[in-house]
């Protein structure tokens, strides 16, 4: 078990320790578009040319239907056509259409990442397999495993894309003052990672302010960098300002159900003003090992890795999340 924290100026001495991180750079960074989904197309060349993204690093797939869910054949097939056409040098790769995101009762993202897992289906509940990019030491790229990361960017709307774009452009040219929340929340079962959440204290280096609170909502917070609580639904998002490249997600069961409304989506984060978020597909009950390390994941962030290499960071068993948003974010560059 990662041993937690227990005060802010450890959490600043462990932040600024260690060998310096190369950011993830556009050119090693892969596009993989639907071409049988116009909005996937429109939004996978404004990424493309926002950040620079070489066009010899654009994948065209074809998935009819934008089906949610993928079984492991159609998955194993999608991804061989992928591979085949993948450059070298590329460490990260990001699907550009919002379904589908799920192979069986994996996230996509892990899937591809990793490799689906059958057996986290057998036994959904159980144990999952170890990330072996879990808390990567500083300096270690994600290549050094053999690995290629990936995100989903959502295309349900144009707008919310492009914003989305802006968002993670905009991080990283000024450090601005800034939040991290962390809710400890009458939904006890939902509580599993609180006790790794960091105590109040402030990260000088950073213009930092970490929160821990015990209470259902944030409300009227405009400076939030990171929001982590434990909620089948988060209210109060309308009133909240988030900074370029805040992340933030919710421990629940269904947050990675993107489409789906019984629990509130992961999309719902992006919509609110977030740049990336995460949530699990398929009911992995409450094992923080499923979920975003609060620790690791603000460690990671504050060193300087991207968005979607401090979330890759933080998730011990992955394969039933799906990481969703702008990877190249960095609001804490070197």
């Amino acid at each position: 078990m990662i041993r937690t924290l227990r005060n802010a100026a450890l959490l600043t001495a462990l932040t600024f320790a260690g060998a310096a991180h190369a950011q993830l750079a556009p050119s090693q960074l892969a596009l993989v578009i639907n071409d049988e989904e116009p909005n996937s197309v429109t939004i996978g060349e404004e990424y493309r040319k926002q950040r620079g993204v070489p066009a010899a690093n654009v994948i065209h797939v074809r998935i009819p239907g934008s089906p949610r869910k993928l079984d492991a054949a159609e998955f194993s097939h999608l991804k061989s056509e992928i591979d085949a056409h993948m450059p070298s040098g590329v460490q990260a790769v990001l699907m550009v259409w919002t379904a589908p995101y799920a192979v069986e009762c994996n996230g996509i993202t892990s899937a591809y990442t990793l490799g689906f897992d059958a057996g986290q289906c057998a036994k959904p509940c159980g144990p999952g397999k170890r990330n072996p990019l879990f808390n990567l030491p500083p300096g270690a790229p994600p290549s050094a495993n053999g690995l290629r990361l990936a995100m989903l960017l959502p295309t349900t709307s144009v707008d919310l894309a492009k914003s989305v774009i802006s968002r993670g452009m905009a991080a990283g040219f000024s450090t601005p003052r800034a939040g991290a929340y962390y809710l400890t929340t009458s939904e006890v079962a939902r509580n599993s990672r609180a006790h790794f959440f960091p105590r109040d204290g402030i990260v000088a280096q950073r213009k930092l302010t970490i929160h821990s609170l015990k209470q259902d909502t944030l409300e009227n917070a405009s400076d939030v960098m990171i929001y982590e609580t434990g909620m089948a639904r988060v209210d109060k998002l309308e009133t909240l300002k988030f900074l370029p490249g805040a992340l933030a997600d919710h421990l629940t069961s269904f947050g990675g159900d993107l489409l789906a409304d019984h629990q509130m989506s992961s999309l719902r984060w992006l919509e609110a003003g977030a740049t990336a978020s995460y949530g699990t597909v398929a009911e992995p009950c409450n094992h923080w090992q499923k979920f975003p390390h609060p620790e690791i994941l603000l460690r990671a962030y504050l060193r300087g890795t991207s968005a979607i290499e401090a979330y890759w960071r933080s998730v011990a068993w992955p394969a039933q999340g799906v990481f969703i948003g702008e990877p190249l974010a960095a609001p804490y560059p070197h």
